[in-house]
């Protein structure tokens, strides 16, 4: 079978984003060898994506190493784990970084093109991708020290001299946005014995890629095209706010950011239609909605890092008006974007993201008291010199939980910050620690010497099968509980990520979401969210609670602490 024909106007837009970012630079040779390599990709690929979203879409993110086993390598040992456990339950696997790496639980790539051994390879990758859709990280922004390609650049090898980027040390850069207290520029001492020092925006093992030289996109576009040969679903730009350096800017949401992102988003929709672009930037809210482009040319769904945020505010506060207010303000460029919500991940809780939301003071008063009930916490340098907090690291279930609660209080409102998740427009997304009412790992934090793997726990499967299947204990409950829910929005389709969505509050601490399909399906869900017994008057007379599975026969409510209702009108 040869290449499948070239719709002009794909060819022409992908061509015209090469002009806008490079202008003469990339040559004619150039423009060949990508469009090539784009010419063989679609011709190889069979299977047809999804087109769109939909309500059965909900994501279980997870490391590929998660569970280990003495006889099978952990790739091997996932797939029966999600066989048995998660395949009913979610439509979608977010494997995080599977390559090769060095640091930063696989966020410090060796190889773009290998699975990390230890792991297991390419088969156990498609065996699951037989199991479930997936979803690939494309760490596009940096590149492990310990790579061959910065090998290649220290010996000083052909084609590897502009691969990453040098800077005079005496060059200004404080306006530049750092996301880390580390330094920005790193000396590594070339095979001549000279000293260059190096963009290093994460650490020293973490070295920027150079994409004003077009060697390094076409070896980055090389990755993408092999990650939608591989059968990713979703691909997820981590860090993509980074990638394009200018002294004397920010250095963060350049233009020409942006347009190496619908660059990206250009060859997939050309080489594997259906494939969605999701971007990572954990910053402020306006700046992360850029991202969306004009709703048809750039990302198809953003993080949402304000809702994680924002949900542990309204718990700790008892009171959801500025959650709903900021809900009220959400708006998309069009029905080909959505928003990618989750409360947890690998990382901590960016705190970047509240802020033109929320006063400094009411942020840093939500710090003190999470690290009171035993958070940890990140800060960021500012170019002033002072420092702010960047990321709270907890596992949610302790970040929801006082140090004397019971298990019953911890659930409640474990439930119910996971409820407003699958109420809330757009795809969700929920981190395995969670799923399986994990605890702050303390031990870890000790062990690997950085707060991030306070929810970064790997398990002996044998272990956490038996801790799972422990009727009464902590994880069965939250892993039956969260696996309930999210089945049961799964099978309404006013949950669709499109569908109509309006929110209010009754009372500060009682949050009333009504979400309304396009074949008339209403479903209004109330949020108690205080330690007290709510009683509010609600249009929902005659409908039915589809979580605590009873008609509705008053307009009168009670709610107790910290319960969620969805009540379907009949």
């Amino acid at each position: 079978m040869g290449p499948l024909p070239w719709k002009s106007e794909m060819k022409e837009k992908i061509n015209q984003l090469l002009n806008d970012v490079y202008a003469d630079a990339f040559s004619a040779a150039h423009r060949e060898a990508l469009f090539t390599a784009i010419d063989r990709s679609k011709s190889l690929i069979t299977q047809q994506r999804k087109q769109g979203w939909d309500e059965s879409d909900v994501v279980l993110i997870t490391y590929a190493d998660q569970f280990h086993h003495a006889e099978q390598k952990p790739l091997a040992i996932f797939n029966q784990f999600y066989q048995k456990w998660f395949k009913s339950v979610f439509s979608h696997v977010h494997l995080l970084p599977f390559c090769p790496w060095s640091s930063d639980d696989g966020f410090s790539v060796i190889d773009y093109h290998r699975v990390a051994p230890e792991s297991g390879d390419w088969n156990d990758i498609a065996e699951l991708k037989r199991q479930t859709k997936l979803m690939f990280d494309f760490v596009c922004n940096h590149m492990s020290a310990k790579s061959e390609w910065f090998n290649n650049y220290l010996q000083q090898k052909p084609g590897f001299e502009n691969f990453f980027i040098e800077m005079d040390p005496e060059t200004d850069l404080s306006a530049v946005t750092r996301p880390r207290a580390l330094p920005l520029l790193t000396p590594f001492t070339l095979s001549d014995g000279s000293v260059r020092h190096l963009w290093t925006t994460f650490s020293e093992d973490q070295i920027d890629l150079n994409y004003a030289c077009p060697e390094v996109l076409l070896a980055m576009v090389d990755v993408l095209l092999h990650y939608l040969l591989q059968g990713a679903d979703y691909i997820r730009l981590d860090a993509v706010g980074f990638m394009w350096k200018t002294p004397g800017t920010s250095c963060i949401h350049l233009e020409k950011t942006h347009l190496l992102i619908k660059l990206f988003r250009a060859i997939a929709d050309a080489v594997a239609p259906g494939t969605v672009i999701i971007t990572e930037t954990n910053v402020p809210h306006k700046d992360n909605i850029s991202y969306l482009g004009n709703g048809s040319d750039e990302a198809h769904m953003v993080y949402q890092f304000s809702l994680p945020p924002l949900v542990l505010h309204s718990v700790h506060s008892q009171d959801a008006t500025a959650l709903c207010r900021w809900a009220q303000s959400l708006t998309l460029p069009s029905d080909k974007t959505t928003w990618f919500n989750f409360l947890a991940s690998h990382d901590g809780v960016g705190l970047n993201p509240l802020r033109g939301i929320l006063p400094e003071d009411d942020i840093l008063q939500l710090v003190d008291k999470l690290q009171q009930q035993g958070a940890l916490v990140n800060w960021k340098n500012n170019p002033d010199g002072s420092r702010s907090p960047y990321e709270i690291n907890v596992t949610y279930m302790d970040a929801l939980s006082r140090q004397d609660d019971s298990d019953d209080e911890r659930l409640a409102r474990f439930t119910l910050a996971h409820a407003i998740l699958l109420t809330f427009p757009g795809v969700p997304a929920v981190y395995i620690q969670s799923i399986m009412g994990s605890r702050n790992d303390y031990a870890g934090v000790e062990k690997l010497g950085y707060n991030r793997a306070i929810n970064r726990q790997k398990y002996d499967a044998a272990e956490i099968e038996q801790q799972l299947s422990a009727s009464g204990s902590l994880r069965s409950r939250a892993y039956h509980i969260l696996s309930q829910l999210i089945v049961l929005r799964r099978q309404h389709k006013a949950f669709h990520p499109d569908s109509q969505f309006t929110i209010q509050t009754l009372n500060p601490s009682v949050l009333l979401i009504t979400r309304t399909a396009n074949d008339g399906e209403e479903i209004t869900a109330l949020f108690n969210i205080s330690d007290k017994e709510q009683h509010v008057d609600a249009n929902v007379q005659g409908g039915f609670d589809l979580i605590n599975k009873h008609a509705v026969m008053d307009t009168s409510v009670t709610l107790r602490p910290w319960q969620v209702t969805w009540i379907k009108k009949q």
